[in-house]
């Protein structure tokens, strides 16, 4: 490593310092879920439903249990009859919420394709997966419904008998009657619909679990593929199996990517720890591809129509959005908050809407649950107010960018409170925009495309701007909203009494490179190397608690609580350091790990040394204990809330549809930056995952209420060859908050992409008078809409 990926303690913060934790992932040796191996460890395998919707009329398995080498056969009514609380429940309550029970195994019918009915225990995988098909199942079949709006508008079977209208939640947020207000006294008003299709995560690990049950200590150990350890544990005690939290332990290792479907408590973890528990035997379980497909909480799901009132010089007045969200067939831990305080609460975007009003119907269908996926919903959100913004400015035939400049909030109104109950911490919105403009030369552009359209092609330049509202906090606010989980995150920063240094976070890694970014906090507060620290995380028993990662939290909350500890840390240093150097406590200064007399340079000490003296106890000031670490919790007084410009330029081919993107610029702004490589590969997967969403994924269902889209081959994940090189520019707002001033970026992309490449197809298709497209716009999407060969 050169020195200049080696910086010294005084400036790791904010240096491109590559990823710590890569060479044992490139080299094979680091640890997932499915690399455990136990001794006598048994493996698992679900029986699923094919059915939508159907009743459980009985279950015969005693062919299944005759094979050699099956170990038992589980059904849900052996789960009930163990008198475990037997109950996967949602993590966020809302008003008049419906919440029926959602068990391990059904017993009474099944709600969608892949709801787990029985579970086999065997010697090998192999064994288990065969004795799946030797499991007899009678189904009475129900009649199903898989789209959000015609789960509450037809009469069909309820999902659950507690929702005879299928209805989940009913929410609303903002005024109503000011929207009304201002839709009647506007000069214009705009309306788009909107269709936000099904995604389905795609992590390169699936979910896995193995569990290890002491029936002589009572104790649980489960190593799984888990965003929050620590919410796992306390749901799995409290909820599921009726463990008390003491004798559960959940281990995280490598997970191998979650993008949110990794938050969840899924019924396969509870069943494969529940089958542990009865044989006393080591139980491990691994999602095939096409289970995960099926049974993975999928994101998004929405059917909506907005509206925009504005006058004539382009100032918005007001915003109606009325969506149907699908929750699929179980209430998932975040499925009643995505869609509706994640969701509405961003509709403003980045500007000054005076009035808004948002309600949103929660609907049960016969399907995949869904919950939170990158972005969760706030990529919703922005794209409602990204399109209708879009829309709007054609309605006026105004200049999309000009029409938004018009109505971002200005900079010297910050903090500022929207219509839709956020207060943003801090933002530049209009340097960001024109930064990302003069990445593209938007004039010349747009001279370039009049040109091109009177030769027959097509051009169309996108931009969008989004705002996060990331790290959900405080607490108490959490709480009021109907969270059942805390906005606070814990940390421990540990000096060992050689001087390295241990840092455990309650946050958990899945690919975002916290052991690089927190080791550069832990570096920059404490003047230590970087080889000196470890950084540990996903151990229930050595982090006493934490809240995970998701909701872009973790710089700003896990790396917050981390600073805020090194930093009590550093002051019990300075402490020790002044009492033997015999010098007042306001004398010392500290430089790059050294503590030394000011005007004295000659007496100093170093923080290690320092360390090494706090552990011999031999010569501390009066009163002070020895040893030299902190437990942090910190919790934040409001969220953070990144922001930023994304541009698009695409050229459609009428002839055959193609899309091909030109140039895609992404100008962020996630305030102080702890490590600019690992913020670009951030936006780089982001801007993908936001691309695949708006060109080519899209979770569909047959008329039986089958997945279609239940392989690879059948869901279209882009190819790198089908994305282009992406330009990252950052602006820098601090948040004023924030111990840090971070913001949080491991969204912020996937939230942005969407909309910046749907705007930029529609703006390449506006000669045709086509305003929008829904999602994903394939190539046959576009060749059918400009009337092909026509």
């Amino acid at each position: 490593m050169s020195d200049s990926e080696n910086p010294t303690a005084e400036d790791v913060f904010g240096s491109a310092v590559e990823r710590q934790e890569d060479v044992p992932l490139l080299k094979g040796e680091a640890q997932f879920t499915d690399d455990v191996s136990l001794p006598g460890m048994t493996h698992l395998a679900v029986r699923r439903s094919d059915h939508a919707h159907a009743r459980i009329v009985g279950i015969d398995t005693s062919s299944a249990e005759a094979m050699e080498d099956v170990v038992a056969v589980f059904t849900g009514q052996d789960v009930e009859d163990s008198g475990v609380p037997n109950a996967i429940p949602t993590a966020w309550d809302l008003p008049n919420l419906v919440q029926p029970q959602y068990k391990m195994l059904a017993t009474d019918k099944v709600r969608h394709e892949g709801d787990g009915v029985a579970a086999v225990v065997a010697e090998s995988p192999r064994v288990a997966r065969d004795a799946l098909e030797r499991i007899e199942i009678e189904y009475e079949q129900l009649d199903h419904v898989t789209e959000p709006s015609e789960a509450v508008d037809r009469d069909v079977p309820p999902v659950h008998a507690e929702a005879e209208d299928n209805v989940a939640f009913d929410f609303e947020l903002g005024d109503a009657e000011a929207v009304d207000d201002a839709f009647a006294e506007a000069d214009h008003t705009a309306s788009v619909d909107l269709r936000l299709p099904r995604i389905i995560p795609n992590a390169m690990e699936t979910r896995a679990a193995v569990a290890d049950y002491e029936s002589t200590t009572e104790e649980l150990r489960i190593w799984m593929t888990s965003q929050n350890p620590h919410l796992h544990r306390m749901l799995m005690s409290a909820a599921t199996l009726g463990i008390p939290e003491n004798r559960l332990q959940v281990i995280a290792p490598e997970v191998g990517g979650g993008f949110g479907s990794k938050i969840y408590h899924y019924p396969d973890e509870a069943v494969t720890a529940w089958s542990s528990m009865q044989l006393d035997r080591p139980v491990k379980w691994q999602a095939t591809r096409t289970e995960s497909y099926q049974t993975d909480c999928h994101g998004r799901d929405h059917e909506t129509t907005a509206e925009v009132a504005m006058d004539d010089d382009g100032t918005v007045r007001g915003l109606r959005v009325e969506t149907h969200a699908g929750i699929g067939a179980h209430l998932s831990q975040f499925g009643s908050a995505t869609p509706s305080y994640l969701y509405a609460t961003v509709l403003s975007g980045q500007y000054t809407i005076p009035a808004i009003h948002a309600r949103v119907v929660g609907a049960f269908t016969n399907t995949t649950p869904v919950d939170a996926y990158r972005g969760a919903g706030r990529a919703e959100g922005i794209y409602v107010i990204e399109r209708a913004m879009d829309v709007a400015a054609r309605e006026l035939d105004m200049d999309p960018v000009e029409f938004k400049k018009r109505n971002l909030v200005p900079a010297e109104e910050f903090p500022y409170e929207s219509a839709a109950a956020l207060v943003y911490d801090s933002g530049e919105y209009e340097r960001g925009m024109d930064t990302a403009l003069d990445h593209i030369d938007y004039e010349a552009l747009r001279e370039e495309q009049e040109e091109l359209r009177e030769e027959g092609r097509y051009i169309g330049i996108g931009v969008a701007n989004f705002v996060e509202s990331a790290g959900l906090s405080p607490s108490e606010a959490a709480g009021n909203l109907g969270s059942q989980a805390g906005g606070w995150e814990s940390s421990i920063v540990r000096f060992d009494s050689t001087g390295t240094v241990t840092v455990l976070a309650g946050t958990a890694d899945q690919g975002q490179g916290h052991r690089t970014t927190y080791a550069q906090i832990a570096a920059e507060e404490l003047g230590v190397p970087l080889e000196d620290i470890e950084v540990v995380e996903g151990d229930t028993d050595r982090i006493p608690q934490g809240m995970g990662t998701y909701g872009s939290r973790s710089a700003s909350v896990g790396g917050g609580s981390i600073a805020r500890g090194a930093r009590e840390v550093r002051e019990k240093a300075r402490r020790i350091a002044a009492h033997q150097l015999e010098a007042s406590v306001d004398d010392i200064e500290f430089d790059d790990g050294e503590f030394h007399v000011a005007g004295a340079p000659d007496r100093s000490m170093h923080i290690q040394g320092i360390a090494h003296e706090a552990y011999l106890g031999h010569d501390l000031p009066e009163g002070m204990d020895p040893g030299l670490e902190v437990t942090d919790f910190y919790d934040p007084e409001n969220f953070t809330f990144p922001f930023g410009t994304h541009v698009a330029v695409v050229e459609v081919d009428q002839d055959t549809g193609d899309i091909d993107i030109r140039k895609y610029v992404a100008v962020d702004d996630c305030g102080e930056i702890i490590n600019p490589l690992i913020v670009d590969g951030q936006v780089h997967g982001g801007i993908a995952q936001g691309i695949g969403a708006a060109l080519f994924e899209g979770a569909s269902y047959d008329e039986e209420g089958h997945l279609e889209t239940r392989r690879m081959d059948e869901y279209a994940v882009p190819h790198s060859t089908q994305l282009p090189d992406f330009e990252t520019d950052n602006t820098v707002t601090p948040s004023p908050h924030n111990p840090l001033g971070v913001k949080g970026v491991g969204e912020s992309a996937t939230i942005a992409a969407t909309p910046t490449i749907v705007a930029a197809v529609s703006d390449a298709l506006q000669p045709f008078d086509i305003d929008h497209l829904d999602i994903p716009i394939t190539p046959e999407t576009v060749w059918r809409a400009t009337g092909g060969n026509d």
